[in-house]
């Protein structure tokens, strides 16, 4: 294993040391001196592609990664979390030789445990793959962990151990917090991933709560023929979600669909606390009697009841249109920083329903809304949650996958129903009183403690005996800045009236000797004064600056995002390419 890790760790390094010292160049130009590099959109962009490029070629833990970062805005810029989302858990198969060696040591003989089984894999993913095959003479699909890939999986998280002190060195100090638990996460979610045993108690789970829905179809286990290397399942065929002209040409009603699978997202976030985490086009699916299929449930996840609250909060505000109710909601999520300045985000949060709403008041889209926080939450670092994170990916997924079913799918309209017809609107108003009659009775204690208070302090003040303790938050050092330059200031117009003294009263070595040093110290006041963490203040989500970002967008234009994919290999699912071009449409983003 140490030697393997070894050579993983050679292998990473290899393929990430030009970016690597691309970034310390943006720190210094020229690594050890010089001041930083500012690096545009298009920059990043192609940076972001580059790196995705260098993720597939590292293979199934680092694919993994990549999807995982995807769902962190808190981490990485908008360029990177965008190119990011377009990785798809798609590689060739492993040999059926190896993949029957997992089978037959987890289950014995294929022949034996199985009427038929076709050996061309009808999927290859970078952790397991999946069969077609018949027991009892029904047909099943046999999910098989791929060859190897724990060791591989264990060497790779070795080397992203011994390699998250260097990426520490090129990020702030509220990522680097986000680094570490990230690293501990992604651990926990791909060792999950590749325990099928998990995969199959999640799915049992999530299957039972949909046990009476008609239109909600999900494969049951069958537990004999399945341990945590091997999964069987019963096999549901469909057609894909994203095959529009089949589901047309099936008489399929596609706005129905849409409103169907958003319900059932909605339903298991909000009322059940547990769900599927994965709902890109390859794991959904539509039978033929019109009921929604859903395959993997490898990525799932709970939600606990204080933040399906708070999303009923968050959907609720957002369609009054209550912009401090919205910050509340996320602030008290952990989505985003309560530091953050609510006039700015509130101008943010204005922005982001304004560019999303139509010529009808209550049209508009959630995603753009999301993107627009997400966008913020980089501006004003902090850790999500995992699964408040899974939830906030999987809210953009399925909205790509409703566009595309139907162009004018109100996804708030939509989530506006359900939770008036579950009784959370209702509650929301019972609970708005409640917490006005607490406000009233607080007020009122108040009024009695306040005045015993006030006089204590004033009887302070006319004795004289009342102290004022003032902290100063200096996160950017910009005090110790201003003093190693005042110092520096002194010392060089020391060293210069020295100087000048020396060559007129002393000897010529005297002088150069003074001479040197004085320059030295202008040297470092002159550095000083380079750094990049001066004393000085810059917008950095405003109206302008949304408008100047809103631009550069549109010049980076989406030919060479798409010549930079294709020149990396990138694949795309029809959703992402739905929402781009949604955006191409709508505001040039």
């Amino acid at each position: 294993m140490n030697l393997r890790a070894y050579w993983r760790f050679v292998l990473v390094t290899w393929q990430f040391l030009p970016l690597v010292l691309a970034y310390a160049r943006d720190r210094r130009r020229f690594l050890l001196v010089g001041g930083r590099r500012e690096v545009t959109p298009a920059q990043r962009r192609q940076r972001a592609a580059s790196l995705l490029d260098k993720l597939l070629t590292l293979g199934p833990t680092f694919i993994k990664l990549g999807q995982l970062l995807s769902t962190r805005p808190d981490i990485l810029p908008p360029e990177y979390v965008d190119e990011f989302a377009k990785l798809q858990d798609r590689v060739p198969p492993a040999a059926w030789p190896d993949a029957r060696r997992v089978i037959e040591d987890e289950l014995g003989p294929v022949e034996e445990r199985f009427e038929d089984f076709d050996t061309e894999a009808i999927s290859g993913a970078s952790l397991g793959q999946v069969y077609r095959a018949e027991v009892d003479g029904q047909p099943v699909a046999v999910k098989v962990r791929r060859p190897g890939v724990e060791t591989l999986v264990e060497a790779d998280l070795r080397v992203l151990r011994w390699t998250l002190p260097v990426l520490m060195r090129f990020v702030g100090e509220a990522r680097s917090f986000s680094l570490e638990t990230l690293a501990d996460e992604f651990a926990r979610t791909i060792r999950q991933e590749m325990d099928y045993h998990r995969e199959a108690r999640m799915l049992g789970e999530i299957r039972a709560n949909f046990e009476d829905d008609p239109d909600i179809r999900m494969p049951t286990v069958l537990e004999a023929h399945s341990t945590g290397r091997v999964l069987t399942m019963e096999y549901i065929g469909g057609t894909k979600i994203t095959d529009v002209d089949a589901l047309d040409a099936a008489g399929h009603d596609r706005t129905a669909l849409a409103e169907r699978l958003q319900r059932a997202y909605l339903e298991m976030i909000i009322s059940h606390g547990v769900f599927h985490a994965d709902p890109h086009p390859g794991n959904l699916a539509v039978s033929e009697d019109g009921a929604l299929v859903f395959y993997d449930f490898g990525m799932s996840g709970y939600v606990d009841p204080f933040v399906q609250e708070k999303i009923v909060d968050f959907y609720s505000a957002v369609a009054r249109q209550d912009i401090d109710a919205i910050l509340d909601a996320l602030i008290e999520m952990g989505t985003l920083s309560p530091e953050a300045d609510r006039e700015v985000m509130g101008d943010v949060m204005e922005l982001a329903i304004a560019d999303a709403r139509g010529e009808d008041l209550e049209h508009y889209r959630v995603q753009q809304i999301v993107r627009q926080v997400e966008d913020t939450i980089y501006e004003f670092p902090l850790r999500l949650p995992s699964n408040l994170a899974l939830v906030l990916r999987v809210a953009t997924v399925v909205e790509g996958v409703c566009v595309t079913l139907d162009p004018d799918f109100d996804f708030i309209a939509v989530a506006t129903a359900y939770l008036r017809e579950e009784g959370h609107l209702a509650a929301g108003a019972r609970e708005f009183v409640g917490d006005r009659a607490g406000e009233l009775r607080d007020a009122g204690e108040s009024m009695v403690r306040v005045p015993p208070k006030l006089e204590a302090v004033l009887d302070r003040v006319e004795r004289e005996d009342v102290r004022v303790r003032a902290d100063i938050e200096d996160s950017g050092d910009h005090l110790t800045l201003l003093a190693r330059r005042l110092l520096y200031g002194m010392v060089l117009a020391a060293g210069l009236l020295s100087t000048a003294i020396l060559y007129a009263f002393s000897t010529l070595e005297a002088t150069a000797v003074a001479g040197l040093l004085t320059l030295a110290v202008g040297a470092l006041v002159y550095r000083s004064f380079r750094e990049g963490g001066g004393i000085r203040a810059q917008p950095q989500f405003t109206r302008h600056e949304m408008r100047r970002r809103t631009e550069n967008e549109a010049a980076v234009g989406y030919g060479d995002v798409e010549r930079v994919a294709d020149e990396t290999a990138i694949p795309v699912t029809e959703p992402d390419e739905a929402i781009d071009a949604e955006r191409d449409d709508g505001d040039g983003e």
